[in-house]
């Protein structure tokens, strides 16, 4: 069993106590306190400050009073000695578009690698890319999962076999419990590792909320096994890690505490479809990314979708982090993701696509067997989910299989495997010289990333 990732218990010091009740009896009352499940509408847990002391790498989380401000205790603590960083316990939002429609196919046979009729997001691009090509089952919006998984088993690891890639999200349903849940039928027990929910503070993070269940089916779902649909890194080891609560707002604070963990845990890859608002300055989250980092982890991350924020952000913003953005089926980019030059890469996403696309294919969304309606005993190949915590899903599986395949031969470090997913992107030609097209490096393209025989300067 892993090690608990509880904090050891400090003290705050009488300086400390003094900045809070100032600041509370100067700024005056700040917002009602808000229950885990309450934060919808809110910026940051009420009633509570991240404090970093020091010489110490892992922040603590200190309750001050309700009547304080939160933003005014903060900035009032960083003021005193001792303490390197205090901020407040900011939300994060998971960052997947989910209208209200919700539906799924019949159960029943189908044909075989029936799946290509719905998974268009990992068909090759063929001769819609390169005249002249194969014209078998391909998408202009495709990452061509199908020369990359013969390229890993020529590698003697299919499907990214081995490496460890942590979720960090709303939980997964990876097991049975009781009669409230059930592990996704499409989802193998032995992909999972050990791992923990820093909601509930347990080791069984299930998912209540279906989002991470998804994220994770895009990245392993089983594969070659008579049913349902296919994963990226069908071969990987994923450590399900729950920061993300039943409505999809997650802390700073467990944040934090989920990526050291995972790194500790061994993640070599780390998925964070989540986004904060717009903006936001975290410096103990950016120092967590980089302890990641420096351990080898490669860092994927959600830029977020307009509506859920106005601008890409952390973690996705980071520079210790690849940032994706979110394609569709005709090959460009959905119209709820962001043109921004903070989008280092674009990968599908689902949906409509955006003003200027030459190109109208389809507008269908990313499927796989998930669950039905949140409800954790209830699964189907769901038709809402669309977004960019879609599209990091497909880098986080395609960095687990760069790390994997025989394409890096110069270390697999974060970095090498970052400028190779870039590198060996598909930049459609009606963007290209524009930094802020929102395609990034250009679509992912799994099968030329894990390519020995594809060589980038």
């Amino acid at each position: 069993m892993p090690n608990s990732p509880s904090l050891t218990f400090r003290p705050l010091h009488l300086f400390l106590l003094a900045a809070i009740a100032c600041a509370a009896a100067i700024v005056g009352a700040g917002p009602a306190m808000a229950g885990a499940d309450e934060l919808d509408g809110e910026a940051y847990v009420p009633g509570e400050v991240i404090v970093q002391y020091e010489g110490e790498t892992i922040p603590e989380t200190i309750e001050i009073p309700v009547a304080a401000n939160v933003e005014a205790v903060a900035e009032n603590l960083e003021d005193e000695p001792g303490i390197k960083h205090a901020t407040p316990n900011y939300i994060a939002r998971i960052s997947a578009w989910l209208p209200n429609d919700r539906g799924t196919n019949p159960a029943g046979a189908g044909p075989v690698a029936g799946w290509r009729d719905k998974q268009w997001n990992f068909l090759p691009c063929l001769s819609l890319c390169r005249p002249g090509a194969s014209n078998g089952r391909q998408s202009l919006g495709g990452i061509n999962t199908v020369s990359a998984w013969h390229h890993l088993r020529t590698a003697g690891r299919p499907g990214g076999a081995g490496v460890k890639v942590a979720v960090l999200d709303t939980g997964v349903a990876y097991r049975n419990y009781g009669t409230g849940f059930r592990r996704n039928p499409d989802l193998r027990a032995k992909t999972f590792l050990p791992g923990y929910d820093f909601v509930a503070k347990d080791r069984i993070p299930l998912d209540r909320n279906g989002h991470g269940t998804h994220v994770t089916a895009t990245i392993s779902q089983a594969t070659d096994n008579r049913r349902g649909m296919t994963g990226i890194a069908y071969g990987a080891k994923i450590i399900p890690v729950r920061v993300m609560d039943t409505y999809g707002f997650g802390t700073t604070a467990n944040i934090i505490k989920g990526i050291r963990w995972a790194t500790n845990q061994g993640a070599r890859v780390i998925s964070m479809s989540i986004n904060f608002e717009c903006g936001l300055q975290i410096p103990p989250l950016e120092e967590a990314l980089t302890f990641a980092h420096r351990k080898g982890v490669v860092l994927v991350g959600s830029t977020g979708n307009k509506g859920g924020v106005t601008c890409p952000s952390l973690p996705a913003t980071s520079p210790r982090v690849i940032g994706v953005g979110g394609s569709t089926e005709s090959g460009c980019v959905a119209n709820y993701t962001f043109r921004s030059a903070a989008v280092d890469i674009a990968a599908p996403g689902g949906g409509a696509t955006s003003t200027g696309c030459p190109t109208r294919t389809g507008n269908r969304p990313i499927m796989q067997v998930a669950m039905v309606g949140s409800d954790p005993t209830w699964f189907g190949i769901e038709k809402g989910w669309k977004g960019t915590s879609m599209a990091a899903a497909h880098v986080a599986g395609g960095a687990a299989m760069v790390i994997a395949s025989d394409a890096l031969n110069q270390g697999k470090g974060p970095r090498q495997v970052r400028e190779r997913l870039l590198r060996t992107a598909r930049l459609p030609d009606y963007v290209a010289g524009d930094p802020a097209s929102g395609f990034g490096a250009g679509i992912l393209d799994v099968g030329r990333a894990t390519n020995p025989d594809v060589k980038v300067d």
